[in-house]
């Protein structure tokens, strides 16, 4: 499969801000990882970040128009507000989205409980850290291999 995996705001910022929440791995570190895992399950895997909104929504286009087969977004702060996201996911019809968050989002401020990104997705993970990256990859080969069932 061919997967884009989007992140939002800050996530560039990994390894450097609030290590209790989001570990001490930098963010490079992450994307091998997630590349690595990736290959290894045969999967071709770009992952691109971005602080800004209307970066993310071309990104959903790319992944529309070039026919991948599933994104995985953290949509960082976005996920809270961000209905232009929403739309995005919802636009790209046909591409699988699994939304992902390295912190578990229901055990901490109560402004963070709600996502309005997640409706437009299959599934949402949260508070695995970085394997919830790898969950996300399983989660789209498992909902790709029932369509084609």
């Amino acid at each position: 499969m061919k997967i884009l995996v989007l992140n939002g705001p800050n996530l560039n910022m990994v390894g450097i801000r609030e290590k209790g929440i989001y570990g001490s791995r930098n963010y490079a570190d992450i994307v091998e990882y997630i590349k690595e895992e990736g290959t290894k399950r045969g999967h071709e895997i770009e992952v691109l970040q971005s602080n800004y909104e209307g970066q993310i929504i071309e990104w959903f286009q790319k992944a529309y128009f070039e026919n991948y087969d599933g994104v995985i977004i953290n949509p960082g702060a976005h996920t809270h507000y961000s209905y232009a996201i929403h739309d995005a996911i919802k636009a790209a019809a046909g591409v699988p989205t699994v939304e992902v968050h390295i912190s578990n989002v229901h055990a901490r401020e109560e402004f963070r409980h709600k996502s309005v990104t997640a409706p437009a997705c299959i599934g949402q993970l949260c508070g695995f850290g970085e394997f919830g990256y790898i969950l996300a990859i399983q989660a789209l080969e498992d909902y790709k291999a029932k369509q084609n069932a």
